[in-house]
């Protein structure tokens, strides 16, 4: 009898594994993050809204790691919609692929790329409240989404305003282009760089989150902020990591990837994962004495 139903269970997982091949891939997941009751946690993407069967996939492995890891939210690092933006597209493109994670209570929050229409500050899942750049606070991090299409002196005098004020444990800022690229495609935004910079080291800004480049790479610290580019979460520029860039402390541009966080205390956790469920970068990151 014990035979027998080993044998009926080697064939029901045999079954599983034929009609899932994502089964072993889900079974086989690994966490790194302390996950602590209490923390903040959240994820990174960016440049996803392709609509296409490779977002799906990931957008199913990151309902998979929220199994294990109940992130709260999602901020998305721009160039959200690719292409039209009917109805049926932001339907397709966004609520489609990520309508797992929707139905959970996950929250997604946008910031605008340059293939963004502006009107997506409407879009009540992107939670922009009508604005093009925004604050929002979770526990003890404050997030800055930032248009870095058009950064003119209005959004410079609001985001020094609202940092000077801000007595927030950590400060986190996510935006489109990024300041620190080792892309071949793009790379880094010097214009960027020389009009932000200043402003995050004097206020005390932790960590940036950009996309633009489709890869992942984790900068080396600049200036004592962690600057990450989480730009393949729909988009794939393959092998487009510069070799040998002095910038890089970490990359990945074998295939889409999303990044994982959780800020507990003063550290703030990390795991980047690709769509095969493999982990490709993890580390923490602890803040800077204001």
């Amino acid at each position: 009898m014990r035979r027998t139903r080993f044998l009926f269970l080697i064939l029901a997982l045999s079954v599983i594994y034929a009609c899932d091949p994502c089964f072993a891939q889900k079974a086989a997941l690994q966490l790194t993050l302390p996950n602590e009751k209490g923390s903040v946690k959240f994820v990174s993407i960016g440049d996803t809204g392709t609509g296409g069967q490779p977002q799906f996939d990931l957008a199913s492995v990151m309902a998979a790691y929220h199994n294990i890891y109940p992130f709260e939210f999602v901020i998305m690092a721009g160039d959200n919609i690719y292409g039209s933006e009917k109805p049926e597209d932001m339907k397709r493109k966004f609520e489609d692929v990520y309508r797992e994670l929707l139905d959970r209570g996950v929250r997604f929050y946008a910031s605008l790329g340059n293939h963004d229409d502006r009107d997506q500050r409407f879009y009540p899942l992107f939670n922009m409240g009508g604005m093009e750049h925004y604050r929002f606070r979770k526990g003890s991090a404050s997030f800055y989404a930032l248009n870095s299409n058009d950064l003119d002196d209005l959004q410079i005098d609001w985001l020094e305003r609202e940092l000077a004020k801000d007595g927030s444990k950590w400060k986190i800022a996510f935006f489109h282009h990024p300041p620190y690229s080792s892309g071949g495609r793009h790379g880094s935004s010097e214009r960027l760089r020389k009009a932000l910079e200043p402003i995050f080291i004097r206020y005390g800004v932790d960590v940036v989150f950009c996309g633009h480049d489709h890869i992942y790479e984790r900068i080396k610290p600049q200036n004592g902020i962690q600057y990450f580019v989480t730009g393949a979460g729909g988009k794939l520029r393959k092998g487009n990591v510069k070799k040998g860039s002095p910038l890089t402390e970490r990359a990945f541009d074998a295939d889409l990837s999303f990044l994982m966080l959780e800020i507990s205390g003063g550290q703030m956790h990390f795991q980047a994962i690709s769509r095969t469920g493999q982990t490709v970068d993890s580390g923490s990151i602890t803040r800077r004495d204001p």
